[in-house]
């Protein structure tokens, strides 16, 4: 009997193959955009902390807008990102960047900046991403948001923010 075609059975397998197949390709496609987000936030971090240092380098001091938290996000201004740290645009980097899952209404994964013209701080504030691990990279990690009694030393508690500073701000 010359037989045409596919049965039911091995119709079902092949299906069943290519729904394994595609899960994987789904979940290692999240996990790299993930990984892509998490490489955007310390770049940013880093690019910014770099034009701070050729700010002060050229002024004397860090721009001081005043000692209150600034942001993109609304509880702490909601100012124009190239406004967040005046006189950083364009001179020193281009535009201001943003967290890549930055949320102004809600007030989650904001860069925050304060500054009293001698010191700095910037942060990155409750990071809102599927996934997301504020361990993943120990140097950015914030003590002070670490729900701990001492805000100069990472106790291990909860976080919500990552941190860049200068030495003096590294406790604020």
């Amino acid at each position: 009997m010359n037989k045409k075609g596919f049965t039911l059975i091995e119709l079902l397998v092949v299906i069943a193959i290519i729904g394994i197949l595609s899960s994987v390709v789904l979940s290692s496609l999240n996990s790299a955009r993930q990984k892509a987000r998490d490489a955007q936030r310390v770049s940013n971090l880093t690019q910014i902390r770099t034009a701070l240092e050729m700010y002060y380098h050229d002024n004397g001091s860090y721009s001081n807008p005043g000692w209150a938290w600034r942001s993109e996000c609304n509880a702490w201004g909601g100012f124009a990102a190239n406004d967040v740290i005046p006189g950083l645009i364009p001179t020193y980097l281009p535009s201001f960047p943003s967290d890549p899952s930055m949320n102004k209404t809600d007030n989650t994964s904001c860069y925050l900046y304060l500054s009293n013209g001698t010191d700095y701080a910037l942060i990155d504030y409750a990071i809102v991403d599927p996934g997301f691990s504020y361990v993943s990279k120990p140097t950015f990690i914030d003590p002070t948001r670490d729900s701990g009694s001492n805000p100069c030393v990472y106790e291990g508690g909860a976080l919500w923010s990552w941190k860049v500073s200068s030495s003096g701000g590294a406790c604020w």
